[in-house]
């Protein structure tokens, strides 16, 4: 069923669901993607490295743009922000991660009920490795894909680094990063669910079986067969079966 054929309705306070038939099983489901920034933490990353570099107004104002799908091409909103990072001391990415980076509430949660049922959960975000393997290790995820930064001598060079799959991981990207793993899981994006909370994430939750839009942006809220606008992440379980 067209997520867009049918509007949004309650079935809780700060939870809403179109076109489902609830409750669902969580176990007819094998992949769950999750983005990073403002989903699975609670913060933006970027903001915070700008914020420690006295960046935080101009790059806030174009993550929350970007965020809401304005602002023209992603991609290069992406690498503008990136340029403005240059000359950033390594350091300050240590600072970041020890004293502002949260899991989401409920992102263990949610995770651990996932795993329990048998789906691989994986991390797919246009930021950084540099956060995006730490909290795939804190959080026992499966896969990755992230960003790179250049770093030289101690320092952000204000650009990211070209990977096998290409040289920026944007909305596209996060797509084709789940069709890819539900190819060589040999299952059909049917049975993914994708949970984001802006614009680079319509391309996920189009192609995948279930879309959540974590507390999102009114253009994926638009789109998402679920919207969770209060509370954390584990509030997906209540659409679900209890095992």
């Amino acid at each position: 069923m067209n997520p867009l054929s049918s509007t949004l309705q309650t079935v809780a306070p700060g939870l809403q669901a179109r076109g489902l038939a609830l409750p669902l099983n969580l176990a007819d489901y094998r992949l769950i993607a999750f983005d990073m920034d403002a989903t699975l933490i609670t913060v933006e990353s970027m903001d915070e490295i700008a914020e420690c570099a006295g960046l935080r107004t101009s790059m806030a104002a174009m993550t929350a743009a970007a965020m809401r799908g304005e602002g023209g091409d992603y991609a290069q909103n992406l690498r503008k922000r990136v340029g403005m990072l240059a000359g950033v001391p390594e350091s300050v990415l240590e600072t970041v991660w020890r004293e502002r980076i949260r899991p989401t509430p409920g992102a263990e949660t949610l995770i651990q009920a996932c795993k329990a049922a048998g789906l691989r959960c994986i991390l797919v975000t246009s930021g950084f490795t540099w956060f995006a393997e730490k909290l795939k290790t804190r959080l026992q995820l499966d896969d990755l894909r992230a960003n790179v930064l250049e770093i030289a001598d101690g320092r952000l060079t204000g650009k990211l680094l070209p990977q096998p799959w290409g040289d920026c991981f944007d909305g596209e990207g996060k797509r084709q990063k789940v069709l890819e793993t539900c190819a060589q899981m040999g299952i059909g994006p049917e049975q993914a669910i994708a949970v984001g909370d802006g614009a680079n994430d319509l391309p996920m939750i189009r192609t995948a079986g279930l879309s959540v839009a974590f507390h999102g942006k009114p253009v994926l809220r638009a789109e998402a067969r679920v919207a969770i606008d209060e509370g954390g992440l584990d509030r997906l379980l209540e659409l679900f079966a209890r095992a």
